[in-house]
């Protein structure tokens, strides 16, 4: 059986495979190996994103706390990075968001946060998931006075707010922002942040009715941002996903800024003002050749690890970084919150563009892009981490890495997230990487299906 846990907890079809008798499982579980060494009573904070199947987990998993013992507080709809300050900032035990961030509206995950803020490492995940494996053999359940209870606060999204605020002390007063919230979890933080700040914001994709988040917007669908930003004569937009730990850009010419260029952007100013300490930065190996080019011109030192947001975070905690980041817009600010968070990766980005007075598009001029395809083969879920078990796929992937030497890059990753293989080729002829991609993905999804 594959692993119950992905790189960003559990994750499937809301009321299929993720149904509300594991989410209690995982209230249970979670809460009893979160907090067994308590001698109080623990308290777990429980936040969501917008889907509709948010109250039936979050009201599962919270009764499966409670019935071993544990207290919840239930702050509604808010962002991942939220909870994971919350978590800190009241001293709770545990966090856990129900979310399956930039994923379509039928799924929905389970994320637990320790004490700490920090996601929990493989260790204690795998021992969560050996007691629902084992028949939740090891859960006590108490009664009478014993049993938890939930406390609703509605306040918890102000507190976010001024903490992002406080944090980046900037003065947007002159920008105009288009703002897409991806019919997701910033659809209030996010605006209401960028207006206090003194923006001109305008909105869009911020009315959440339960079934559109990520349809056609947010981060994985810029097009109309892009419009957007163009129409309006905007110096720039902004693009969150569903659970805004997570932030993309559109430059005031309609051109997407990833979250390698951002990094570039905001780790050069850092460094600039003493404020990037030992001059780290943290990337994947994903992250595009450019940024490593970029990095060593400019006497920076990149620390690369797996993709996962999760597994950037455990490396800059190791080697002391106070940033790092994904391509794909998870941004972190280790000295301002434990996971990626969108809102403070915009007004950082924005911060850069005040202080310089320039424009994004000639901040994004720091690095080359260098041509990146990227192509999923959709696979069985239970088969995606064998794809070298495949011979014709073993020798395909072994020919295009032996061409590619010294002008480019083969990757290939199953997602930690999704049932699927990534397929991405870096080289210098689009056309050319774009073919091979497309041809490598669709042998590896015609072979293992």
């Amino acid at each position: 059986m594959s692993r119950l846990f992905g790189t960003d907890g559990v994750r499937g079809v809301a009321n299929d495979e993720l149904t509300p008798v594991l989410a209690m499982q995982l209230g249970q579980a979670g809460a009893h190996v979160l907090t067994r060494q308590n001698k109080h009573k623990p308290t777990i904070m429980v936040g969501c994103d917008t889907r509709i199947s948010g109250d039936m987990l979050a009201s599962a998993l919270m009764a499966g706390a409670c019935s071993v013992g544990a207290n919840a507080v239930y702050v509604g709809v808010i962002p991942t990075p939220a909870v994971a300050y919350l978590t800190r900032k009241y001293k709770v035990d545990a966090g856990v968001v129900i979310s399956a961030s930039h994923n379509a509206m039928e799924f929905n995950g389970i994320k637990f946060f320790d004490g700490n803020g920090y996601k929990l490492p493989d260790e204690l995940e795998d021992e969560i998931e050996t007691i629902i494996m084992g028949g939740m053999d090891q859960i006590r359940q108490p009664v009478g006075a014993r049993v938890g209870k939930i406390k609703y606060r509605t306040d918890a999204r102000e507190e976010y707010i001024n903490h992002a605020i406080r944090s980046v002390n900037v003065n947007l007063e002159g920008l105009k922002i288009v703002a897409d919230c991806a019919e997701g979890a910033s659809y209030y933080t996010s605006t209401e942040a960028l207006k206090e700040s003194g923006a001109d914001i305008i909105a869009i994709h911020n009315n959440p009715d339960g079934t559109n988040i990520n349809a056609n917007c947010g981060s994985t669908h810029m097009e109309e941002l892009q419009a957007r930003v163009v129409f309006e004569k905007a110096d720039v937009g902004l693009a969150f996903d569903g659970d805004a730990d997570r932030l993309l850009a559109v430059d005031e010419k309609g051109n997407v800024v990833d979250g390698d260029q951002i990094l570039a952007i905001i780790g050069l100013h850092m460094k600039k003002n003493k404020k990037l300490h030992q001059d780290i930065i943290v990337a994947t190996i994903m992250s595009n050749l450019g940024f490593f080019q970029m990095a060593e011109k400019n006497k920076l030192t990149v620390e690369q690890t797996k993709v996962g947001d999760r597994y950037v975070l455990e490396r800059m905690r190791e080697v002391g970084a106070s940033l790092g980041g994904e391509q794909s817009g998870h941004i972190i600010f280790l000295n301002e919150n434990t996971t990626g968070d969108g809102l403070l990766s915009a007004l950082h980005l924005l911060q850069v563009m005040v202080e310089t007075g320039s424009a994004l598009s000639e901040l994004t001029k720091v690095m080359e892009v260098m041509p990146q395809a990227l192509i999923n083969a959709h696979v069985p879920n239970h088969k995606k981490e064998n794809y070298m078990d495949y011979p014709e796929i073993a020798d395909a992937i072994k020919e295009l890495t032996e061409r590619f030497a010294g002008e480019g890059r083969v990757l290939i990753r199953p997602s930690g997230t999704e049932p699927l293989v990534r397929v991405m080729i870096e080289g210098k002829d689009k056309k050319m990487i774009e073919r091979e991609a497309k041809k490598l993905a669709e042998l590896i999804q015609d072979s293992m299906l």
